[in-house]
């Protein structure tokens, strides 16, 4: 939706056969929808609306568990805009992947918090709704983890293979849950899920724990003892890269096809033909694909299939090889009757190392912009998208960092964070930031001061005379004079200080006295503003200098304001009147002066 820098206008749909009409006003962040009534006979109008409803452009900056998302994210994108650009980008990248694992853990965090209302709640519609925010998040914490692997990390052959597997083990924890069932029963070797635990830990890699379930199984067959044994040998014999080690890839490769071998020969052998379960668990060693289809159930989703296939077929795969594999997964998991969701095809774009392709899929697919703006700006960072231009001037960045920004400012609170995101937009963050800035609800004179700060911060003078106005008109309303004044100086709004002055004087004839004496004691320079505003602050002076018997020094102002031509004629008769008492001091200026007709003031 575009912003508006106009006032919304306001569409009417053509009635509909029972005569009722359905009109929008177009706002910046969301838009009112309401339902009109017309005559049939004239078509005027009826006497109102039956419903208004509010559409949001974004609904979750209203979650106040995502906002800590937003507050968490924004300080973490303040920090890495702080990284020095002419650092080299091998020096940066342990900078960059931390950056990148600290955003998935305020995702995580949010994620926890938002199952656990859910759970709690006893709200059916909230606990949906929460329960939907979790499914987005874990979605998201997927890809953006899969992203720092393969384009932030960028990890080699042999290491890749080590992150894609911390990779599914993490998002795939399930077999935790079921494991603590069966170990915590009174016999774990004979539980119903026991065998699936098994198996699900052979299929992410996890062989120790394997191995340590194997053990009680083992303890109750003794006759079947040397099978288990046989077993237990081929799980601790099988190599897994170490990236810090003295053993290179091709080194490793050789290693990994000997235990291959091995493991092939003793199912060609029928070493397990009597026991199914640790045939099965020899098959999928041996990287057989039937047998891991046979387990999708455990296996969950094609990219899990995927890792576990590499696994035991092959482990160096290379970065510009996983594309194939992940294709051909997808297609062998996924039957003809299940088409690819959304998220599997950010994920195969993703393998494919087409990052603008999950940029756009991702925009499309999610429901706002927080998700693209981060990880498109930490990508940015890494010089991953250098390429990409949009055919309008603003990078693929900006772009995505504006649309973001301009949905925060909607918020009542989460816009302040949204400065920091414009500012950090060099080509259009200062225009988007000087019209968002001047919709921002100036409830309270508090916020006020923060807008005006923000404005003043960044020389944006058009906006703070702006703000300083609607301020001081409020004020002026509300007969609040001296924080009207004090606006209006701060505005520098010569016209309106001396309509104020003006007030402060009538309210002085009225009442005999001054109200804000602080503000008009310590106007200082400021009183040059105008000449009426000179006059306000040059007669307090004279009024505190009579009230300290200082006649000769009060007389002498007084004559000044008398033949200075900035005092309103209305007040001419007051200030004669207040020259009186002086008439009758012993010690002032020639009287004559005093009451000579030519020194009156002239009209302004």
């Amino acid at each position: 939706m575009e912003e508006l820098d106009v006032e919304p206008a306001i569409t009417n749909i053509p009635a509909a056969s029972d005569g009722k009409h359905l009109g929008f006003a177009w706002g910046p962040g969301d838009i009112l929808a309401y339902e009109t009534l017309y005559k049939a006979s004239s078509g005027a109008k009826g006497s109102g609306c039956s419903f208004i409803h509010e559409v949001r452009k974004d609904e979750d900056i209203y979650s106040p568990i995502l906002r800590k998302l937003f507050n968490e994210s924004h300080h973490i994108f303040v920090g890495l805009q702080t990284i020095r650009e002419d650092l080299p980008n091998k020096n940066k990248k342990p900078q960059f992947v931390s950056i990148s694992k600290n955003y998935r853990s305020v995702i995580r965090a949010c994620m926890e918090e938002l199952q656990q209302v859910a759970v709690s709640t006893k709200d059916a519609k909230v606990s949906m709704q929460y329960g939907n925010q979790v499914s987005i998040l874990l979605a998201i914490e997927l890809i953006w983890n899969l992203c720092e692997v393969l384009f932030i990390d960028a990890a080699p052959a042999g290491s890749l293979l080590l992150h894609l597997l911390d990779w599914v083990r993490l998002h795939k924890a399930d077999v935790d849950e079921k494991a603590r069932e069966v170990l915590q029963s009174e016999s774990p070797a004979e539980h119903h899920d026991y065998w699936d635990v098994v198996v699900s830990y052979v299929l992410q890699g996890r062989l120790e724990e394997a191995r340590q379930m194997l053990v009680k199984q083992a303890t109750l067959q003794p006759a079947a003892r040397n099978m288990y044994k046989l077993m237990d040998t081929l799980l601790t014999k099988m190599p897994f890269y170490n990236p810090g080690g003295t053993q290179t890839l091709t080194e490793f490769d050789v290693k990994w096809r000997n235990w291959h071998e091995e493991v092939d020969r003793c199912l060609q052998d029928n070493s397990f033909a009597s026991n199914r379960h640790l045939e099965i668990i020899c098959r999928i060693l041996v990287g057989d694909e039937d047998m891991l289809l046979d387990h999708k159930e455990l296996l969950g989703t094609w990219y899990h299939f995927l890792v576990t296939r590499l696994l035991f077929s092959h482990p160096t795969v290379k970065p510009t090889e996983l594309h194939y594999y992940a294709q051909s997964c997808m297609t062998m998991f996924l039957d003809s009757r299940n088409v690819p969701e959304p998220l599997d095809n950010i994920l195969l774009a993703a393998f494919e190392f087409d990052i603008h392709q999950v940029i756009k899929d991702c925009s499309i697919a999610l429901n706002n912009w927080w998700f693209v703006a981060h990880l498109t700006d930490l990508l940015d960072h890494c010089k991953l998208l250098q390429s990409h231009n949009l055919h309008f001037g603003s990078n693929l960045r900006e772009f995505l960092l504006l649309e973001y920004a301009s949905g925060l400012f909607t918020h009542h609170s989460l816009w302040q964070l949204a400065v920091d995101y414009f500012d950090h937009c060099p080509e259009f963050g200062r225009v988007y930031l000087e019209l968002q800035i001047e919709r921002v609800p100036l409830d309270t004179e508090r916020k006020a001061l923060k807008v005006l700060r923000i404005c003043e911060q960044r020389q944006m003078s058009e906006q703070v005379r702006s703000i300083c106005k609607i301020m001081a008109m409020r004020a002026l309303r509300n007969n609040r004079l001296g924080s009207a004044l004090s606006w209006s100086i701060r505005a520098k709004d010569a016209a309106f200080a001396t309509l104020i002055s003006e007030r402060f004087l009538q309210d002085y004839c009225a009442r005999g006295t001054f109200s804000d004496l602080d503000l008009i004691d310590n106007l200082g320079p400021a009183m040059l503003l105008s000449d009426r505003l000179t006059f306000l602050g040059k007669y307090r002076e004279f009024h505190k200098l009579y009230g300290e018997k200082r006649f000769s020094e009060a007389a002498k102002l007084l004559l000044s304001l008398m033949t200075a031509k900035i005092a309103p004629r209305s007040f001419w008769m007051t200030l004669l009147t207040d020259a009186l008492p002086l008439l009758e001091q012993k010690e002032t200026p020639n009287h004559s002066q005093l009451g000579c007709p030519d020194h009156y003031p002239h009209q302004i």
